[in-house]
């Protein structure tokens, strides 16, 4: 079997394509088989990561943005539960970068979460904030209900924690009300029991109690609705406590703590460290309460104190301490009170908790004589001033990140209506180039259809001369046969007739006379015999009639230089008789003035053109000229134009010349002999 060269090539390339393709697949599935081992549960974390690497590094080999993404993705996932969080936020970042090439929407909310997750995490609030804010307004245009519910949770709980207790309540309640248009399952509950908690934690510090307590009536109702929402319960349960406290209802508030102790499994699992809160709690409610039982109080707040250190639990450490010196401050025991009090003061300052560290510092100023006393009185008053401006820059800060980020929407969204209005525009002046491309070649046609229809015309104004000439010849030889059959018949033939008739009257008579009449009619018979050749003559010459060429060469100049957009100037002679001149020649000369044109306007760009033609030395001579760009003759001579022009002068025994240089326009000069008979 013989192959062409042609289709060996492409067997080859195909080969090549299809292997091409097989790899490409082959490391797809590799890719998807490292990505499910990543995710199993029966392998190791520190191998899940492995896989996950090894994944991503393979994407990266298909130079697949998509693939790279997926697999990107996929290894955030791994990382976050490893708590690596750095890396974590460095493939994040890449993988916000490669959604926005892609213009992939969710794959940008997706990543602007988790960047909102690891600064949560860092306590980073502000940037939390912020990249929870951008994946929101994605989610938002989504329509994803779910996502924007626990976003808006994210950002009231932010908000919390940094004292912007209205924006919180805000976002909070809009929260709830996006969830309670979800299905009612355990995770939506939980969820809903988590946004009442904030609003009545919020509410209380607005110090909006009775609100508070229907929030965590709420939360109560919703924990109760759970399967598993013991733990929520009691948390409910406490912080109704602790609002009953706010409000002075210490009876109230000691019968929920109190309750609490009896439902130590249902929490101790989940938060070991809430009983030694709870009881502490007890104890210090006892105190505000006015009970005298003070060394069973004694006993709980050091029990608490004892379980939150083997705990290692700071914050609740923390609470007991600040407690344990109020109730020595109390019971005015200045040694002890000064001991928690300075150990409170060190530990709020260790963890960053400004709440008790501003009531430290009081009791110490308090405590504290003289001077002493004085620089924990001014460091209170800094502190306190210094909390409120941050408050305040606090509240200003997400209220302008809000308004950034709206802006940001806007100006996307100005951008994306000066991007359709420019692509409006551009599409318009397509049209309207395309239109006057349309308009300008629809011109261009009909100059060209007129130009054509100029020279049908001249044409048939030759054929119509050819016509009128051979008519003028026809009836100049009718009316010359006319003539010389009148001339032969009355004038020839009855001269012949009567000297015929004279002869025979003297045929019988003889004599000098006779003679002499004989000679006379021999005479006579010379006379008619030149007139008879006289006749002859008149009937041997070709005679030709008709006018008007110049007028046929002067339309045509007219018409063409008007389509060409020409100057011209048109001389001729009326020393010439055209009628003398053959139709062969006629026709030629025509065809050479407009072939002349016509090269005039393809080629020499020319403004003006001058045409003359005259008679000299019996000669006729034919002068275009034209103010163009003139051409090298020595090498333009092969074009079908010039060699035209050249063939029909031969053909008519002419001679033509042309002379030109580049930017010094042309001469055509024509000459071809002229003869006053027709050829």
């Amino acid at each position: 079997m013989n192959y062409k060269l042609p289709t060996i090539i492409a067997l080859f390339f195909s080969i090549i394509v299809h292997a091409q393709s097989n790899e490409a697949t082959k490391d797809l599935d590799r890719i998807l088989a490292l990505r499910a081992k990543s995710k199993s549960n029966t392998e190791s974390l520190e191998s899940r990561i492995d896989y996950a690497l090894q994944a991503v590094k393979l994407s990266y080999k298909t130079k697949v943005d998509s693939t790279i993404l997926l697999s990107n993705r996929n290894l955030s996932v791994v990382l976050f539960e490893a708590e690596k969080y750095e890396d974590y936020k460095k493939v994040n970042l890449e993988n916000l970068a490669l959604a926005n090439k892609l213009k992939d929407t969710t794959a940008i909310a997706v990543a602007n979460f988790n960047l909102g997750s690891y600064h949560k995490i860092k306590i980073q609030n502000d940037s939390a904030y912020y990249y929870y804010l951008n994946a929101l307004d994605i989610y938002a245009n989504l329509n994803l209900v779910e996502e924007q519910a626990y976003l808006l949770y994210q950002l009231a709980d932010i908000q919390d924690t940094e004292k912007d207790y209205i924006g919180s309540e805000e976002n909070a309640i809009k929260a709830v009300k996006l969830r309670n248009t979800l299905q009612t399952t355990e995770e939506n509950l939980d969820y809903l029991w988590d946004l009442n908690n904030l609003l009545g934690v919020t509410s209380q510090n607005l110090e909006r109690y009775e609100v508070s307590l229907q929030y965590h009536e709420k939360a109560l109702d919703i924990a109760k609705r759970m399967n598993y929402g013991e733990y929520n319960e009691t948390l409910s349960i406490n912080n109704k406590a602790g609002v009953y406290r706010e409000l002075l209802d210490y009876e109230k508030s000691l019968e929920l703590y109190r309750s609490l102790i009896d439902k130590r499994e249902d929490y101790e699992e989940y938060d070991p460290a809430f009983y030694p809160l709870i009881i502490n709690n007890i104890a210090y409610t006892k105190v505000l309460a006015g009970h005298t039982d003070y060394d069973n109080m004694s006993t709980m707040f050091y029990e608490a104190y004892r379980l939150s250190k083997e705990l290692d639990d700071d914050i609740t450490k923390l609470a007991v301490t600040i407690d344990l010196s109020k109730f020595y401050n109390h019971l005015k025991i200045k040694d002890s009170t000064l001991k928690y009090a300075e150990k409170a003061y060190a530990l709020s300052k260790q963890i960053s908790s400004n709440d008790i560290l501003l009531e430290s510092m009081m009791l110490l100023s308090e405590l504290k004589e003289g001077e002493e006393g004085k620089v924990y009185l001014n460091e209170h008053i800094k502190l306190t001033d210094s909390l409120l401006k941050v408050e305040r820059n606090v509240r200003n800060k997400f209220a302008r990140l809000e308004f950034d980020t709206d802006q940001i929407a806007a100006e996307n969204e100005q951008i994306s209506k000066e991007n359709f209005y420019l692509v409006l525009l551009s599409g318009g002046l397509l049209l309207t180039a395309v239109l006057v491309y349309v308009v300008i070649s629809q011109r261009a046609k009909n100059r060209k259809l007129k130009l054509i229809q100029v020279q049908q015309k001249a044409n048939e104004d030759i054929y119509n001369l050819m016509l009128s000439q051979q008519d003028k010849v026809d009836e100049a030889r009718t009316q010359e046969k006319k003539r010389i059959s009148e001339e032969l018949h009355d004038g020839v033939l009855g001269r012949l007739f009567g000297t015929r008739l004279s002869l025979d009257s003297i045929n019988f008579k003889d004599g000098k006379e006779a003679m002499m009449t004989r000679a006379n009619y021999i005479g006579q018979l010379k006379t008619i015999e030149e007139d008879i050749r006289k006749i002859s003559h008149e009937l041997n010459t070709d005679f030709v009639s008709g006018s008007g060429f110049m007028d046929i060469v002067s339309e045509l100049i007219e018409n063409q230089t008007q389509a060409y957009g020409l100057a011209y100037e048109f001389n001729f002679t009326d020393d010439i008789s055209w009628d003398s001149v053959s139709n062969k020649t006629k026709i030629n000369i025509y065809r050479i003035i407009q072939e002349s044109m016509q090269n005039i306007y393809k080629h020499a760009n020319a403004k003006a053109i001058k045409i003359s033609i005259s008679l000299e030395k019996n000669v006729i001579c034919l002068d275009i000229i034209d103010d163009g760009e003139g051409f090298d003759t020595s090498k333009s001579k092969k074009g079908i134009g010039l060699k035209n022009m050249t063939s029909r002068v031969e053909d008519i025994n002419g001679k033509i010349t042309f002379t030109s240089q580049s930017g010094n326009g042309t001469t055509v000069n024509v000459k071809i002999p002229y003869t006053d008979k027709v050829a």
